[in-house]
């Protein structure tokens, strides 16, 4: 216990010299003050019969003046424990309010309904990825995905039920994406992908598997809730050099599945540029 005490006594003075050094002045004056009073004045009005022609401390002075050294000595320790206190006290705060902001932070890269990381995590993710050009013979991929068949769910069954629709097909597109895909949430019943490093037939394959991800309907609240998907997809830098290009083809494409009135996966090319895309996903 006694180490223990010292070892923050003199931690509490490493991390504070100047205010231990000023301490020290302040109470080494106080009790030099004391002394040259006990030599010069009779502190102790009974003590005059004690005191001989050359003055001395009497014993009660010295008694005196060992309180005062002990006062300021227990003052010093007391401050410094004090110190280390009140920075035990600021590290745990402070820990508490990094724990905090990260937790904010991630909350705002989430979605809060399906836990998915969000439009700004996906778009960080795509300039990252318009900066590193993928292997030979590779490309980055980007799918945009739209359900089909959600509005009329969410109007007959209420929003409650479609929410839990999105977190079922949630599910099943996660099985379709790879361990190092971005997949996010965009908003609504849109979602997006990110396959770095991939090559054509491969960005294929991952298509076709958010397509077959909804051949079966899905069962929410005891019902069967048949839906599908349309998905659009860009490649990178075949269609487009900036993360803006990208993402306007892969919308250009994603519209054009849509047109097709059913589950659908089509990659953008020269006969789908004309297509206008039903939205911006930049803004």
């Amino acid at each position: 216990m006694l180490l223990d005490v010292r070892k923050r006594i003199r931690e509490a003075v490493t991390a504070r010299p100047w205010e231990s050094l000023r301490d020290a002045v302040v109470l080494t004056g106080i009790m030099l003050l004391a002394v040259l009073m006990a030599q010069h004045f009779d502190i102790f009005a009974f003590a005059r019969s004690f005191a001989s022609p050359r003055r001395e401390i009497s014993p009660a002075e010295t008694v005196l003046l060992c309180m005062i050294g002990a006062a300021c000595v227990g003052y010093f320790v007391s401050r410094r424990l004090r110190e280390v206190r009140e920075d035990d006290r600021r590290a745990r705060d402070a820990g508490a309010l990094a724990s905090e902001v990260q937790v904010l932070r991630e909350l705002a890269l989430r979605d809060p309904l399906t836990g998915l990381p969000n439009r700004r995590v996906l778009l960080d993710a795509l300039a990252l990825a318009a900066e590193l050009a993928p292997d030979q013979n590779r490309v980055h991929a980007v799918f945009l995905l739209d359900l089909n068949g959600f509005k009329g769910i969410n109007d007959r069954y209420g929003h409650a039920v479609g929410d839990g629709v999105l977190r079922a097909v949630v599910e099943r597109f996660k099985n379709a994406t790879r361990a190092d895909d971005v997949f996010a949430r965009l908003g609504g019943d849109e979602f997006a992908a990110l396959s770095r490093n991939v090559s054509e037939k491969e960005a294929r394959a991952i298509g076709n598997r958010f397509v077959g991800a909804l051949d079966d309907s899905v069962q929410v609240a005891g019902v069967q809730h048949a839906i599908g998907v349309s998905v659009g997809v860009s490649l990178f830098p075949a269609d487009g050099d900036t993360v803006e290009k990208i993402l306007r083809h892969a919308d250009v494409a994603m519209y054009c599945a849509k047109s097709q009135g059913q589950s659908a996966l089509v990659f953008f090319s020269e006969a789908t540029a004309d297509k206008q895309p039903a939205h911006t996903l930049m803004a």
